[in-house]
C-alpha cells in the first residue's frame, strides 16, 4: 500500500493522500479502535477539529488536530464539510474547515471515518437496524451455527431468551421483530411466525412463509386478511401442505372463480358470509339490505351449486375461500 500511494502522489498528490487516508482507517478498523481514536485520527489526517455527533445513542466527540479531546455544545457550521452516518440519516461527521470547498482528501478521510465510527457505534453502544438484511438472513438461515445466529440476534438488539417473531411480505426481504411489537407490523400483506426464542426463529421464518400465503389483499376481487398470524391458524395451516402454489385449483375454486366472474360483488359478499356470525352481521359487513344479501346469496348458491346458509355450506365455502389464496402462484 506504500508503494502503491508513492507512485499515485507522484502522479497526482491528492490520489496519493487518499489511499494513506485508506489504508490508516484500516488499520484502526483491524486494531478495534475506539470512536475518539477514529476522531482523533480524521483530525490529524485532515489538520481541523474533527467533530462526531450520534443524538439517538448520546455521543459527542470533538478532537483537536493535535490530537486533544475538546467537547463542545456549539453547533456545526452548517459550511464544513460532513457526512452521515446511516443513508438519508442526518449529518453527523464533521471536518471544522471553514471557507474552502472540500478536497478530495476530506471526502475519503470522511467516508472511511464515518464507515469505521458506524461499526464501532453498532457494536458498543446500540443496535443494528431491525431490517439489516444480512444480520437478519443470519438469524433465519436454520443452516446457520448457532453462535452465529446469536452474535446476529445481539448485533440486532435482540436478546437471547426475549421472544421474537418473523415476518414474511410478497416478494419483500425478510423482517424480525420483537413478539411485543404488534403496532410495528408494515402494511399490506404480511404472515407473522409464532413467537419464540432467537434461536428457534428459523422455525417461525418457516411458519411466516406459511401464513403469509393465507393472506389477502383485502380488496372486493380479493377479500380476506391483509395479517396473518401462525399461531392464531392453527389446524387449517395444514391446508397449505395439501394445495400447492400454482398448482391446480381445486373444484370448488373453480367453482367460485366461475361464479365470481358472473357476479362482481360476489367474493366479497361471501367473504362477509364466512368471517361473522350471522347472517345479518354479514349484510352490514357487505354494507347491504338483509334481503339484498338473501338474493344474493340465492344466487350464488344457484352459481356455486351448494347452499351456503348452512353450517356445512359455509364449511365448504370457508375451505374454497382458502384454498383460492392458497393456490396463488
Amino acid at each position: 500500500m506504500k508503494e502503491l500511494a508513492g507512485r499515485l502522489t507522484a502522479l497526482d498528490p491528492d490520489a496519493g493522500a487518499a489511499v494513506r487516508v485508506i489504508a490508516y482507517f484500516d488499520r484502526l478498523a483491524e486494531s478495534r479502535a475506539g470512536v475518539e481514536a477514529l476522531m482523533r485520527g480524521a483530525a490529524v489526517l485532515a489538520g481541523v477539529p474533527a467533530r462526531l455527533v450520534d443524538a439517538d445513542r448520546r455521543v459527542r466527540v470533538r478532537v483537536e488536530p493535535d490530537g486533544t479531546r475538546r467537547d463542545t455544545e456549539l453547533p456545526p457550521d452548517p459550511d464544513w464539510p460532513c457526512t452521515t452516518l446511516t443513508p438519508d440519516g442526518p449529518p453527523a461527521l464533521w471536518l471544522e474547515r471553514a471557507g474552502a470547498l472540500p478536497s478530495v482528501v476530506d471526502a475519503v478521510i470522511l467516508e472511511r471515518a464515518a464507515g469505521a465510527a458506524r461499526v464501532v457505534l453498532d457494536r458498543t453502544r446500540g443496535r443494528a437496524p431491525l431490517d439489516d438484511p444480512a444480520l437478519v438472513e443470519t438469524l433465519l438461515d436454520a443452516t446457520a451455527a448457532e453462535p452465529a445466529r446469536l452474535h446476529a440476534a445481539r448485533r440486532l438488539g435482540l436478546g437471547p431468551a426475549a421472544p421474537a417473531r418473523a415476518l414474511a411480505t410478497p416478494g419483500g426481504r425478510p423482517r424480525v421483530l420483537p413478539a411485543d411489537a404488534r403496532d410495528a407490523v408494515p402494511a399490506g400483506r404480511v404472515g407473522v411466525g409464532p413467537a419464540v426464542p432467537v434461536t428457534e426463529l428459523p422455525r417461525s421464518w418457516a411458519a411466516a412463509r406459511t401464513a403469509l400465503r393465507f393472506t389477502a389483499d383485502g380488496t372486493a376481487q380479493d377479500p380476506g386478511p391483509r395479517v396473518v398470524y401462525a399461531d392464531e391458524l392453527g389446524g387449517i395451516a395444514l391446508l397449505a401442505d395439501l394445495v400447492a402454489p400454482g398448482a391446480e385449483p381445486p373444484a370448488d375454486v373453480l367453482a367460485v372463480e366461475t361464479a365470481a366472474a358472473d357476479a362482481p360483488w360476489l367474493l366479497a359478499t361471501l367473504h362477509a358470509v364466512t368471517t361473522t356470525a350471522s347472517l345479518r352481521s354479514a349484510a352490514a359487513e357487505a354494507n347491504v339490505h338483509h334481503s339484498t344479501l338473501q338474493d344474493r346469496l340465492a344466487h350464488a348458491e344457484h352459481l356455486l351449486g351448494w347452499p351456503v346458509r348452512t353450517p356445512q355450506g359455509r364449511l365448504r365455502l370457508h375451505l374454497a375461500l382458502t384454498m383460492r389464496r392458497l393456490t396463488r402462484p
